[in-house]
């Protein structure tokens, strides 16, 4: 991580834990919304307006945190105005390392190698990890987010006619609901695969391996009752975080982050339902088995050797 602007040692998926020796995961630094007129958002500043061509969005295809802002990106039809980078999969010693692309796009990476740059291009004695999703402003030079949650939000209103608005991912009339869903999905599911994957001790990881498999037991019923999305036909964001979990779950999360009592192909509701979402015009695009098998298998702290999988084959595979 960073420490007052300077890169502290080895790049480790841990650096919190709780009593338990549980996962404990930062919060994020930079709050700002981009807004139709440059008002302040919900959090931060005002000074962000949605303009073509200003903002640029670095991910990681491996990162579902990253995946859920590329498939709000896609679903809102904004990839002409929000220009992306995609960092390279593995992670290295010093965190994310820009892609080639990113690199030979002088404006964009400011001079940067690898994403902890671009956190102290913004500040210059940032303390805290490198993480991505990272919203950047061409204009003035700094970073506007790196909170998939708020980013995924100022895609689907914050930019206006810019946008498509034929599809509304946080509709007013069930926002209640959905943020009692997410706040139910993202500790035992979203984080708790993490917290099992990278708990240090025994206990922590019995109970975030409980949580997991109870809420693919619940969301399993809930489709059984409801579908074809988390609320009838209206696909939401809440569709997009659990997708983001389920897509990556069989190829990784079962075998290195130790969340092995079933697989996702023995959740017959839940594998449908994630065709159903990958089946969504600009879904698949944000889908690379290769980069999430060899981003996570890069973790030397669960995998020393560097051995990435042959497998794998699943069947929604033949969707991408």
């Amino acid at each position: 991580m960073l420490v007052n602007g300077k890169w502290d040692a080895d790049w480790q998926p841990v650096q919190a834990t709780d009593k338990k020796g549980g996962f404990v995961r930062q919060i994020s630094g930079f709050r700002n919304w981009v807004t139709v007129d440059g008002s302040a958002g919900p959090t931060g500043e005002g000074g962000f307006q949605a303009e073509a061509g200003r903002y640029h969005l670095f991910v990681a295809l491996i990162c579902p945190w990253a995946s859920r802002t590329l498939i709000a990106r896609a679903l809102k039809g904004l990839e002409d105005v929000v220009t992306v980078s995609i960092v390279e999969p593995e992670l290295t010693r010093e965190g994310w390392k820009l892609s080639d692309a990113a690199l030979a796009d002088v404006e964009t990476a400011q001079g940067a190698t690898y994403l902890h740059q671009i956190y102290t291009a913004t500040d210059p004695v940032y303390t805290g990890r490198a993480t991505v999703p990272v919203l950047w402003d061409r204009k003035t030079r700094r970073i506007v987010n790196n909170e998939s949650a708020d980013i995924v939000r100022m895609f689907n209103t914050g930019f206006g006619a810019l946008a498509k608005n034929d599809i509304d991912l946080y509709p007013a009339d069930i926002a209640a609901d959905i943020d009692a869903l997410n706040d139910w999905i993202y500790p035992r599911l979203n984080n708790g695969v993490y917290c099992a994957g990278f708990a240090t001790t025994q206990v922590a990881y019995d109970e975030a391996f409980a949580d997991v498999f109870t809420a693919l037991d619940a969301l399993e019923d809930r489709l059984l009752g409801k579908g074809p999305f988390l609320f009838g036909d209206r696909l939401t964001e809440t569709d997009i975080r659990a997708f983001v979990t389920l897509v990556r779950f069989d190829l990784a999360y079962h075998g290195l982050f130790k969340t092995n009592k079933r697989a996702l192909t023995s959740y017959p509701a839940l594998s449908a339902y994630l065709e159903r979402v990958l089946q969504v015009p600009g879904v698949a695009a944000t889908v690379s088995p290769d980069h999430i098998k060899r981003g996570y298998y890069s973790i030397k702290a669960l995998n020393p050797n560097g051995i990435v999988p042959d497998g794998p084959d699943l069947p929604w595979m033949r969707l991408l």
